[in-house]
């Protein structure tokens, strides 16, 4: 068994797992905090992960990779009732703000996020290529980085406050549109991880809800060429 804390989304928790995996996996988020909440993966939740995994038709995993999903279902669940969310999505910072791009698998959002940073150079921080984590801190939705930032691996332990999101569709031009906050909520939630129990279920909708009305959305219809980042950043946050 390995015991560890981490800290993410500003919170400490207790991890008890029983691969290495896990620990590995986490180690740019350890602290020595005291600890505020403790989860623990059992043989039961790496069963009932992998069902999870077989009935979305991906590619068979270890356990110990298994046991990693598991324990960030456990955390999401856990933090639902702290105003704080996972969105599927690749994030980044630029101009001190955080962007996410949400779009069905394979659509292009980390190609999407790679063209920003082949345009834009050093003014891009990859915050998470994956499974962000959006917070409402006193009335300001944050994104914070977390150990599970993709295949890529391309993350950073680090917070900023979340300006926009925009929701990514391919497209011969490039063509980015603002949407209306009210609108966008049920496409948000799309992205938005769904708890299995009630009150955590509500608790997300809630706190979705919230993170709407402090963010501006945006619809992209964009291609894989570098000019996609220029249409994209320049609609979002200004020349």
């Amino acid at each position: 068994m390995y015991s560890f804390k981490i800290e993410i989304a500003g919170f400490c928790i207790r991890c008890e797992v029983s691969f290495e995996y896990s620990y590995k996996l986490c180690r740019d988020y350890l602290t020595g905090r005291d600890e505020e909440m403790s989860v623990r993966i059992t043989a039961e939740d790496i069963k009932s992960e992998t069902k999870r995994n077989d009935e979305c038709g991906q590619y068979p995993h270890s356990e110990a990779f298994i046991e990693s999903l598991a324990l960030y279902r456990k955390i999401c669940s856990l933090l639902a009732l702290k105003d704080t969310v996972l969105i599927h999505g690749s994030s980044l910072m630029t101009d001190g703000a955080g962007v996410l791009f949400c779009a069905p698998s394979g659509t292009g959002k980390s190609t999407h996020t790679r063209l920003w940073r082949q345009v834009y150079g050093d003014k891009i921080i990859m915050v998470n290529d994956d499974k962000p984590l959006v917070r409402m801190l006193d009335g300001t939705p944050m994104i914070y980085g977390t150990p599970w930032n993709g295949k890529h691996r391309l993350g950073t332990n680090m917070s900023a406050p979340l300006k926009n999101i925009c929701f990514l569709q391919r497209g011969e031009q490039n063509v980015i549109t603002e949407v209306d906050r009210a609108k966008a909520l049920p496409t948000l939630l799309r992205y938005t991880f769904r708890p299995d129990d009630p009150p955590e279920t509500m608790a997300m909708l809630d706190t979705a809800e919230k993170i709407s009305k402090n963010v501006r959305f945006w619809d992209l219809a964009c291609n894989m060429d570098p000019e996609a980042a220029k249409v994209s950043y320049e609609g979002m946050i200004g020349k």
